[in-house]
């Protein structure tokens, strides 16, 4: 029996989705609490792998079972009882038992947010950015992803891909009130793509970078030649997409 769990969480905490041996991992967490409560070995694939940091409002994960869940409700309302208050289970799917989580998933969607104004609520939730932005020529930057598929040039380097080819079909910034947010959906993301396109985009709108220039480190394949990361506290999952939920 091959099970969906959705879920959030508050990155702050953890040193990214992935497991690890020397780090705590939102996945090492989920684990544990599950084989604690159905009292069996249990390994979750997640849909995507977030980096240290950085925060999820819908992610999803798969696991599998010999029996079927009698109560899916009385699970999730165990699970949420047992882990931290910076994850929130909010449901189980039962799905065929060849959906991947991870290879299923039709796209995936991240916000990048920045406030303008130091605000307590919104501490590790948010990059503080004062710089004045150009966010007209951010935005005709940000367009020319919508041209282009391959995004070696923000791909974190040494990573294990068959290739850097990602299917862009959203990239806008958002100005309102005091928050300025980056929204990007495509099919695939590369590890640290969304930080080192949203550094760079910000080099854009702080006059470091022509948007010629911009459209030359895709161009190029080069990491080197792209902005650094953002930092990770502006970072949300926000969506992952599939046919069948």
């Amino acid at each position: 029996m091959r099970y969906f769990l959705e879920f959030s969480y508050k990155g702050t905490a953890y040193n990214g989705w992935q497991k690890q041996n020397n780090a705590l991992g939102v996945q090492q967490v989920l684990e544990e609490a599950l084989a604690k409560i159905l009292r069996l070995p249990i390994e979750i694939t997640g849909s995507s792998r977030t980096d240290t940091g950085v925060h999820a409002e819908q992610q999803f994960a798969h696991f599998d079972l010999e029996n079927r869940i009698e109560d899916e409700e009385l699970l999730i309302y165990k699970l949420n009882g047992l882990i931290p208050r910076d994850i929130a289970m909010r449901r189980v799917i039962k799905v065929p038992d060849d959906i991947n989580s991870r290879f299923a998933a039709t796209h995936r969607k991240y916000e990048y947010r920045i406030t303008r104004q130091k605000n307590p609520f919104l501490t590790d939730l948010a990059y503080l950015l004062k710089a004045d932005l150009d966010i007209e020529r951010m935005n005709e930057a940000a367009a020319l992803l919508l041209q282009y598929n391959d995004f070696e040039s923000f791909s974190k380097i040494h990573t294990q891909v068959n290739n850097f080819r990602c299917t862009i079909t959203e990239a806008i910034w958002l100005d309102s009130d005091d928050m300025l947010i980056f929204h990007i959906r495509a099919n695939r993301f590369l590890r640290g793509m969304v930080r080192a396109l949203v550094g760079t985009l910000l080099d854009v709108g702080k006059g470091k970078r022509t948007v010629a220039e911009f459209e030359q480190v895709i161009l190029s394949k080069n990491r080197k030649v792209a902005g650094a990361q953002a930092p990770a506290e502006g970072l949300f999952l926000v969506e992952v997409g599939y046919d069948f939920i």
